[in-house]
C-alpha cells in the first residue's frame, strides 16, 4: 500500500513503540519527518566532526601531492585499508622545514572538518612530520640538494688520483672488514706502499664527528710535511641506511670536500650511494674495488713499463729516418740547385697575378655601373604617390574595422555585465531577507544560529529582517 504524497510505507513507529497515524477521510499518511537540506545536512555532520573528534596526529603516506599559486597545499594521506583528503593552508605551509612529495611517510597534526562544497570530510593540517625512512631520505635529499647548489658535486673542483701513489692514508674503523680487505688487496698488488691508518668509529652516534676529524688530521701532517701523503681513502663496509648515515652527515661531507689530498669514497656496496661519494674526487664501489682502483699491481707495472720503453724506442728510430729522408731530398733540391732562378720565376707569378686582378676588378666595376644605370632608370619610372594613397586608403579602412569591432565588443561585455548583474541581485542574502526570510546570530561573538541547541538561557541574539534589526534575550 502506497498512500498520499508517494511514500513507500504508511506507518511510522513513535518513540512508545505503537504505530501512529494521521487519519484522514481518504487515507492513512505517515507523520511528516524532518527533512534537511544537503547543507544543512553537511553543516551538521562538520559541527559533529570539529566539536566531536577535534585535533588529531595522523600518519600515512603522501599521494596525489598538488602544491597550488596561492601557497596552499592539498594531498591525500593513504595507508592499506583507506586514504584521508588533507590541506595545509599558506600559513602553515610557509613554517614546513622540509618539501613534501609523493610517497613521503609523514604525521600530520590538525583538526577534522568538511569541505561543504563537494561534502567530503578532510583534515585541515597545521603541523607535519616525516616519519621513519622517509625522514632519512628527505634529509639526504636536502643536504645533496643544498651543497650541489653550492658546487660541492662539481667535475671541475675534481682533483685527479695518482696513477701510482707511494703513501696512502685510510679512514676507517680499524676493527671493521674494510680496512682488512684493503690490507691484503695492497700486500698482494705492491708490499712496498707506505700506509697510514687514522681510526674512526664508522656509525653510530658522534661517528661523523670522528670521521671528518680523522680526515682533517690526516691532512694536517700532509700540510706539514711530517707525513706526506698521495691519496685518502674513506671507507667502510656495507649495512643498512641507518648504518651508513654517518657518511651522509654534512660535517663528513665538509672535511671532504675541503681535504687537500685527492679523496676516495668506497662506502657500502655497489647500490649505496652516500653524499660523501658525491663530495670525493672518485667514488669505488666496495673498499676492495678502492684498492684496486689505487695501487696497480706490480707485475702490470713492470710489463707497462718495458712496453713503453719499447714504443719510445721504435717512434724514435721512425723520427730519426724521416728526418734523415727530409734533409736528403732538400739537399738535393732545385732551390739550393739554382735559387736565383726560382726568385725571378715567383716575381713573374706575381706580376701576372696582378694583371689579373686589375683586369678582373675593371670588368666588375664596369657591371656594377651597367646595373646602377638599370635602377635608376628603373627608379624614375616609378612613383611613390599612388603606393602612399593605396596605404591611406587601407589605413583608413582597418581603422573603422576596429572601431566597428570595439564597439561590438562593448556591447557583448556591457550585455554579460548587466546579465550577470541580474544573477548576483538574485543569489543576495538582502533578496533572501526580501521573501520574509531572516537571519539570528549570538550577540556576543556574531556566529549565525541554526539550531536553538546552539544558545543557552539568558543569552542576547539579534535577528536581522529586512529591515532593521532585533535584539532580544533567550528565556
Amino acid at each position: 500500500m502506497t498512500g498520499r504524497g508517494g511514500y513507500g510505507s504508511v506507518s511510522a513507529v513513535n518513540n512508545a513503540g505503537q504505530d501512529e497515524f494521521d487519519m484522514t477521510a481518504d487515507a492513512i499518511t505517515p507523520a511528516q519527518p524532518k527533512v534537511y537540506t544537503v547543507t544543512e545536512l553537511t553543516r551538521e555532520v562538520r559541527e559533529v566532526l570539529e566539536t566531536e573528534i577535534g585535533e588529531v596526529w595522523v600518519e600515512g603516506e603522501i599521494s596525489n601531492f598538488r602544491a597550488q599559486a596561492s601557497g596552499h597545499l592539498y594531498f591525500t594521506l593513504k595507508d592499506a585499508g583507506a586514504q584521508l583528503s588533507v590541506v595545509m593552508f599558506r600559513g602553515n605551509a610557509a613554517s614546513l622545514k622540509f618539501k613534501l612529495g609523493d610517497g613521503l611517510q609523514v604525521m600530520a597534526f590538525g583538526e577534522l572538518s568538511v569541505y561543504e562544497a563537494r561534502g567530503q570530510y578532510q583534515l585541515i593540517a597545521r603541523r607535519m612530520e616525516p616519519k621513519g625512512y622517509g625522514a632519512l631520505q628527505l634529509a639526504f635529499e636536502q643536504l645533496k640538494q643544498k651543497l650541489a647548489a653550492e658546487g660541492l658535486f662539481e667535475a671541475a673542483r675534481k682533483k685527479p688520483v695518482p696513477a701510482y701513489p707511494e703513501h696512502i692514508g685510510i679512514v676507517t674503523s680499524s676493527t671493521g672488514a674494510a680496512i682488512r680487505d684493503i690490507l691484503n688487496i695492497i700486500e698482494r698488488r705492491f708490499p712496498n706502499i707506505h700506509i697510514v691508518i687514522a681510526p674512526a668509529r664508522v656509525q653510530g652516534d658522534g661517528a661523523a664527528a670522528e670521521i671528518a676529524a680523522a680526515v682533517d688530521e690526516l691532512n694536517a701532517l700532509d700540510a706539514s710535511g711530517r707525513l706526506p701523503l698521495d691519496v685518502l681513502i674513506v671507507t667502510r663496509g656495507g649495512g643498512s641506511i641507518e648504518d651508513l648515515w654517518a657518511f651522509n652527515e654534512e660535517v663528513v661531507a665538509r672535511a671532504v670536500a675541503r681535504s687537500k689530498i685527492p679523496t676516495i669514497s668506497a662506502v657500502g656496496h655497489e647500490i649505496d650511494f652516500t653524499i660523501c661519494d658525491f663530495v670525493a674526487d672518485l667514488r669505488a664501489p666496495t673498499p676492495s674495488a678502492a684498492a684496486e682502483l689505487v695501487v696497480k699491481q706490480r707485475l702490470e707495472l713492470a710489463e707497462t713499463v718495458a712496453a713503453l720503453g719499447q714504443r719510445l724506442e721504435r717512434e724514435t728510430e721512425t723520427a730519426l729516418d724521416s728526418l734523415k729522408h727530409r734533409l736528403e731530398l732538400a739537399a738535393t733540391s732545385y732551390v739550393f740547385r739554382r735559387p736565383a732562378e726560382l726568385v725571378r720565376q715567383y716575381q713573374q707569378r706575381v706580376d701576372d697575378a696582378l694583371a689579373s686582378i686589375e683586369n678582373a676588378a675593371g670588368q666588375w666595376l664596369s657591371a656594377r655601373r651597367g646595373r646602377l644605370e638599370v635602377f635608376r632608370e628603373q627608379l624614375a619610372r616609378l612613383s611613390p604617390t599612388a603606393r602612399v594613397a593605396q596605404y591611406r586608403q587601407r589605413l583608413e579602412n582597418l581603422a573603422e574595422r576596429q572601431a566597428h569591432a570595439m564597439k561590438s565588443w562593448r556591447q557583448e561585455r556591457q550585455h554579460a555585465l548587466k546579465e550577470l548583474s541580474g544573477r548576483l541581485a538574485l543569489l543576495s542574502p538582502q533578496n533572501v531577507l526580501n521573501r520574509g526570510y531572516s537571519i539570528t546570530a549570538r550577540t556576543s561573538d556574531g556566529k549565525v544560529l541554526t539550531s536553538a541547541a546552539q544558545v543557552r538561557k539568558g543569552e542576547r541574539i539579534r535577528t536581522r529582517l529586512r529591515e532593521g534589526e532585533i535584539e532580544s534575550d533567550v528565556a
